[in-house]
């Protein structure tokens, strides 16, 4: 949920009743709501919310969603709590799925990425290929470095535990993991992340490198291309 102190956004709200006791709680009018992809744990509270709020839906163009819903796609921008919004189109999880790009004023943009990045991971091919995810990746990595990654689930401690047996010298692997395990031991969620640290640790924006490259042609000595060396390590990562 993002709200200028009356009314709010929300993103992908799997569940409405913790939308909107969060909306009763802090006295907010929830104005929009805005979807990535189609999966059930990110539209599950679409329809109830809007009966119950009356907030206008926005979702990706080609996916099936619970209508009515603003349609978007690639370099759409839309207003948003009076905030500009950019739409960016990053299959792979899914065929159509979306990014939203929001910039505050004075401060670092806001990326709503959904299932496409997760801190220190990346969601599963389910409909979309290797090459649609690299791509979109890589359209993430290009963000300004303190933009925030404000993905849909809280996957990190997982996610480390994989990235260090891809890079297990990582020093800054070592150090956000320590972090992770504190962060977490006392209830605390780990994102925001950031683009700088992702691409600092995060294995799916770094099979560009030499060393993790090599790492995966450990687990598959064919990957030798960036498309096969990112489908390798996404093979990794759904075995591990």
């Amino acid at each position: 949920m993002l709200h200028d102190g009356q009314r709010a956004l929300v993103v992908d709200p799997g569940d409405p009743e913790v939308v909107l006791d969060a909306l009763q709680r802090q006295g907010l009018n929830l104005a929009a709501i805005l979807v990535t992809h189609h999966h059930g744990d990110h539209t599950g509270g679409v329809s109830v919310l809007r009966q119950a709020t009356g907030a206008e839906v926005f979702g990706p163009k080609s996916e099936r969603m619970p209508e009515p819903i603003t349609r978007l796609q690639d370099g759409d921008v839309i207003q948003a709590l009076d905030l500009s919004c950019e739409v960016l189109d990053v299959p792979g999880h899914t065929a159509g799925h979306i990014a939203y790009l929001l910039q505050p004023a004075g401060q670092a943009a806001i990326l709503f990425c959904g299932d496409t990045l997760f801190s220190a991971g990346s969601g599963r091919l389910f409909e979309g290929t290797p090459a649609q995810m690299l791509n979109s990746l890589t359209r993430l990595a290009a963000l300004a470095d303190d933009t925030r990654v404000c993905c849909a689930h809280e996957y990190t401690a997982s996610g480390l535990v994989f990235a260090r047996a891809v890079e297990p010298d990582n020093q800054a692997l070592v150090s956000y993991q320590l972090r992770v395990r504190a962060l977490r031991l006392q209830q605390l969620p780990t994102l925001p992340s950031t683009i700088g640290l992702e691409k600092a640790i995060n294995p799916f924006l770094r099979t560009h490198i030499d060393s993790v490259a090599a790492s995966i042609r450990q687990f598959d000595p064919n990957a030798h291309n960036p498309v096969s060396v990112f489908a390798a390590l996404r093979t990794w990562k759904n075995q591990f």
